[in-house]
């Protein structure tokens, strides 16, 4: 029997941690949503955009080394480490982002990663999604084998405390959990309610500017209900590499444009070279003032996403 992917169950942002016996929590991890697939004979890889990733992540497929079932749909996220062993959107983007499957042999050996696994969606032929998540997390207890690359997601009663471990070593966040929930398919609720330790979003490129004749910050933005783009910082820090830079730099000539993409004004435009807004990237920010540019935004990695499904909340 052929399992066909599936859209993954999403929690909805909070600012508030809820409480009661019935909540558990989790830590966010900052990678890529990844469901396993394995109908009794072949294992498939989706993300949660249904784009397969079985080539991309081949340590993955070796399903025997960590669990124990007939037939599954998996749920979790896979992560890699920075230099500091502290999980990296950028790092594993370099996993996530290889497009030349020849490469991954050699891409696998320089970032190694991780599956942190906590749901299971089918379960021996049977579909357990609308199983309460105790009983899920039970099943998933008795047959995952944890190893050195693949994890069961620990999950903790008090939420409060678990968050402030994530801001003691800055990470992304908690997810909260009601064990009494359902996993509704291409679904969202407040039964999962994420909590994070700083704000992310993913947002479009529309220009560039230079120093030494490569780029070294990049003007964002997001699109409104009308398909206009609207600007909402300028940003020149973060995680991409020198040789990332240069590699950018040499994309972007063949997409400038004499005209500026964003329908309000950017500030410092001077010495700005506009660009189609075709490129994503993830960009992480303290705050976001109304009416405002941006806090302290920071460039996590470029994204391979729809620019106009990038849009103002």
């Amino acid at each position: 029997m052929e399992i066909e992917p599936i859209y993954p169950f999403e929690p909805i942002s909070s600012d508030n941690i809820p409480e009661g016996e019935e909540w558990v929590s989790q830590i966010k991890w900052d990678g890529v949503r990844v469901l396993t697939y394995f109908n009794g004979d072949i294992v498939k890889l989706f993300n949660r955009k249904l784009n397969e990733r079985t080539p991309i992540f081949p340590e993955l497929t070796n399903i025997n080394s960590y669990i124990n079932a007939k037939s599954f749909i998996l749920d979790g996220e896979v992560i890699a480490l920075d230099k500091n062993g502290k999980p990296s959107f950028h790092e594993v983007m370099r996993r996530d982002g290889i497009r030349r499957l020849d490469r991954v042999n050699h891409v696998m050996k320089s970032v190694p990663i991780y599956y942190m696994i906590f749901d299971i969606v089918y379960f021996n032929g049977d579909w357990i999604n609308n199983e309460p998540l105790k009983k899920r997390l039970e099943i998933l207890s008795k047959i995952i084998k944890q190893n050195d690359h693949v994890q069961l997601v620990p999950t903790q009663s008090d939420g409060k405390a678990l968050y402030e471990v994530c801001k003691q070593h800055d990470l992304e966040g908690i997810v909260c959990k009601n064990l009494n929930s359902r996993y509704i398919i291409n679904g969202k609720n407040a039964d999962w309610q994420k909590v994070k330790n700083y704000k992310d979003l993913i947002a479009v490129i529309g220009g560039v500017t230079y120093r030494s004749n490569i780029v070294n910050s990049i003007l964002i933005g997001l699109y409104d209900d009308q398909d206009q783009l609207w600007f909402i910082g300028h940003v020149g820090t973060g995680k991409l590499t020198v040789k990332e830079w240069e590699a950018f730099t040499k994309v972007v000539e063949s997409i400038k444009i004499d005209t500026k993409p964003f329908i309000n004004k950017p500030e410092r435009v001077k010495e700005v070279k506009w660009v189609q807004p075709l490129i994503t990237v993830k960009v992480q920010f303290i705050d976001w003032p109304e009416g405002h540019s941006l806090r302290q935004p920071s460039i996590q990695a470029f994204v391979n996403q729809d620019p106009k499904t990038c849009k103002l909340k």
